[in-house]
C-alpha cells in the first residue's frame, strides 16, 4: 500500500491520497519545446534537465519512495552528436551539483543501464555518486542512462545462465537493475506519444499508465499532482476480481 498524504478538497475539507510507492517516468518531448519556440533542440534538453531536477525534488518532499527516470535510452545513440553530447554534458553537471548538495537533500541515487560506455569522467561521477547513496536512506531517484529494456532482460536472461540457476520470475528479478526495489506503481509518459519505448519491459506488468500531452520542459509539479489524482481513480486488482 502506498503512504497517504493529506490533501485539500475544493470544498475546503480534507481527505487523504495515496502515494505511489514507486513513479517511473519517461522524459519526452525536450526537442518538440524547443522546436515550437525556433530554438535548437540542445535548448530543449538544458530545459528539461532543470525540470528532472524540480520533479526529482518535488517526489522527494511529497514523500515518494522510488522515482525512476528514463533519461537516455539505448536507441538515443542515433541522435545527432550535438544532442547527445548536451545530454551527457548536463547529466555530468547535474550529477557534480548532486554530489555537492547530497549531504543535505539525503537522496540516493543509483543508474539503470550499461554505463560501461560512457566518457571515464561520466563513469567516475556515477562511481562517486553510488558510493555517497550508500551512505542515506529515504527516497531513491534511478536514472535509466544507456537504458532498454529488452536489453536488460537478455542481460538479466545471460547472468542467471552462466551462474547455472533455474529461470523463473525470482531469479530474473534478482539479476534486474532494479533488483530489490519495487516494480512501479505508476508510470507516466509526457509529450503526447503512446508507447513504452522499451522502457522497463519487465518492471511494469501492473503498472498504472498514465499519458499526457504536455511536454517534459513544460511537466510541472501541478501536472504530476494530476497523474497521482489519476492514480488515485485506479482499482488495482493485480488479476483478482
Amino acid at each position: 500500500m502506498g503512504i497517504f498524504r493529506k490533501r485539500e478538497k475544493q470544498a475546503g475539507k480534507p481527505t487523504e491520497r495515496r502515494l505511489p510507492r514507486h513513479i517511473a517516468i519517461i522524459l519526452d518531448g525536450n526537442g518538440r519545446w524547443a522546436k515550437k519556440r525556433n530554438l535548437p533542440r540542445t535548448a530543449g534538453h538544458r530545459v528539461g534537465a532543470e525540470n528532472f531536477r524540480r520533479i526529482a525534488t518535488y517526489c522527494k518532499d511529497i514523500g515518494i519512495e522510488y522515482l525512476t527516470l528514463y533519461a537516455f535510452s539505448t536507441e538515443n545513440w542515433k541522435s545527432p552528436a550535438e544532442e547527445v553530447e548536451t545530454i551527457m554534458s548536463r547529466l555530468e553537471k547535474y550529477l557534480l551539483e548532486a554530489i555537492e548538495q547530497r549531504e543535505r537533500d539525503k537522496v540516493r541515487m543509483e543508474f539503470f543501464g550499461d554505463v560501461s560506455v560512457l566518457s571515464p569522467e561520466l563513469q567516475s561521477l556515477i562511481a562517486r555518486t553510488r558510493d555517497i547513496s550508500k551512505r542515506f536512506e529515504g527516497v531513491q531517484v534511478n536514472i535509466c542512462l544507456n537504458y532498454g529494456g529488452r536489453d536488460e532482460i537478455v542481460r538479466a536472461a545471460r547472468a542467471c545462465a552462466e551462474e547455472g540457476c533455474e529461470i523463473s520470475e525470482e531469479s530474473m528479478s534478482a539479476h534486474m537493475y532494479s533488483a530489490g526495489i519495487p516494480d512501479p506503481d505508476l508510470v507516466i509518459r509526457p509529450s503526447g506519444e503512446y508507447r513504452l519505448s522499451n522502457f522497463l519491459l519487465w518492471q511494469i506488468a501492473h503498472s498504472e499508465l498514465y499519458f499526457t500531452d504536455v511536454l517534459w520542459p513544460d511537466f510541472t509539479t501541478e501536472e504530476l499532482d494530476k497523474a497521482i489524482d489519476d492514480y488515485n481513480r485506479r482499482d488495482r486488482r493485480f488479476g483478482g476480481v
